[in-house]
């Protein structure tokens, strides 16, 4: 085969064909095709699009560039979620103990920050000793041991993804749906579950501003995984205000373990409990959402979700007693107010401003070397819909900087628009696609 036919065949909008596509992915994660080449393809499928059938077969192409996981010498069922990215979105640290403590394992690898989205892997290595780099090996007899891993993803798992993704980060194609859905769901193909639960964020934290536009991402992802005999399910949830109230590292680890003790914010609660109540219905654990609702808050009820979240942090290395006692986490040098600037209702909140605001503070990387500070972030109980006055605090920044701590303040208060009328909250949840 020669690259440039394949170029000019989607340039022109013609399909490309299963043995086509291979071809392209195994010479280009070789070595053997130039990135010149390889950008001018991605282009034309920007351009043009794929059909089901071409993204199906580059999801599979890719995830067969690297290491593919079978985890089923330890496990029988293996369930797995993945959350296109939010703003204080620490769903991962309550849902999968809250699934392992029902009997279901979840063998699960997760990523760092991107932009103004948190990455579980830093928030997870608040804890003192906590590391996410386990051979297969470990992966396998922790999985096997206490039914959860939560690890760092492998070069050697979708490598071809990795190079996809960096060129299209520097050739305008990242916004492609075919080409998003293939870069996450090729990694989780590789990573072995055999169900998935994908929370798609929507509005104006995500990716996905519009709803149609996240419903249409998900609707290609449940088709692929069903394509490849996966049990898929996608739940479009709403990313218009932070997740939750904590936004930072530390502070969403100890909001975190609070909801895993019955005392988390009602908003976050609630979406966990709906993300783990699909992950037990995939899995054939429940026979309704509503069975597995009850399944999902009687574990936390009588601790022993909290129990399975203490054990996955001490079997990476980390200091179970900060389980215990979320104060030995660590903690910022300045907490500071912000305070209503006027009378009136919340009517929207700039999400991807908070998040950005986060990172600026520290808790995230404005390039590749940046170290985190894990102490720094915000505590924002405001939601849209809900009335202040003058004076009446809307939450606190957690900072080590006083300058930093000021632009924070300036930038929380600019991402918000008030209203003179009432608001109606936003709901949790646009859909759910099966």
């Amino acid at each position: 085969m020669r690259m440039v036919d394949l170029i000019e065949k989607k340039r022109d909008g013609n399909e490309l064909n299963t043995e086509e596509i291979e071809w392209f992915i195994t010479e280009y994660t070789a070595g053997n095709i130039p990135d010149y080449q390889a950008a001018a393809l991605l282009m034309a499928i920007y351009l043009r699009g794929m059909n089901r059938r071409e993204t199906v077969d580059l999801t599979l192409a890719m995830a067969r560039s690297g290491d593919q996981l079978d985890l089923h010498d330890v496990a029988p069922f293996i369930v797995d979620k993945h959350s296109s990215g939010g703003v204080g979105d620490k769903t991962t640290l309550v849902v999968q103990p809250l699934v392992a403590a029902c009997g279901v394992p979840v063998g699960k690898m997760s990523g760092r920050g991107l932009g103004p989205s948190g990455g579980t892997l830093d928030k997870m290595e608040s804890f003192r000793g906590w590391r996410c780099d386990l051979s297969l090996e470990q992966f396998k007899r922790q999985l096997a041991d206490i039914g959860l891993v939560l690890a760092g993803q492998t070069s050697d798992l979708a490598p071809a993804d990795g190079k996809l993704y960096a060129l299209r980060d520097v050739t305008g194609t990242v916004a492609s749906l075919p080409l998003i859905a293939a870069s996450i769901m090729s990694k989780k193909l590789a990573g072995g579950a055999d169900a998935i639960v994908l929370d798609v964020k929507t509005g104006s934290g995500a990716f996905m501003r519009r709803v149609e536009d996240a419903r249409q991402l998900a609707e290609i992802m449940v088709n692929i995984g069903k394509d490849a005999g996966r049990r898929m399910v996608a739940l479009i949830s709403d990313m218009n205000q932070p997740l939750g109230h904590a936004v930072g590292n530390a502070l969403e680890v100890k909001e975190a373990i609070a909801t895993l003790q019955g005392d988390g914010p009602d908003d976050f609660w609630a979406h966990c409990l709906e993300v783990a109540g699909h992950m037990l219905l995939v899995a054939d654990k429940a026979k309704s959402l509503d069975e597995a609702k009850g399944m999902i808050t009687a574990v936390r009820d009588n601790g022993h979700a909290l129990a399975k979240f203490r054990a996955l942090v001490e079997a990476q290395g980390g200091d179970g007693r900060q389980v215990d006692d979320p104060s030995l986490l660590p903690q910022a040098r300045l907490v500071e107010a912000v305070h209503a600037p006027r009378d009136g209702w919340i009517a929207a909140i700039d999400t991807g401003a908070i998040g950005w605001a986060g990172v600026h503070l520290g808790g995230g990387r404005l390039v590749k070397s940046d170290t985190i500070d894990h102490t720094v972030g915000f505590v924002l109980p405001m939601k849209v819909g809900m009335q202040f006055h003058a004076g009446d605090v809307l939450g606190y920044i957690h900072a080590n900087d006083e300058d930093k701590l000021a632009e924070a303040k300036s930038s929380v208060l600019q991402a918000i628009t008030w209203s003179d009328e009432p608001v109606a909250a936003l709901p949790h949840f646009y859909g759910t696609i099966t």
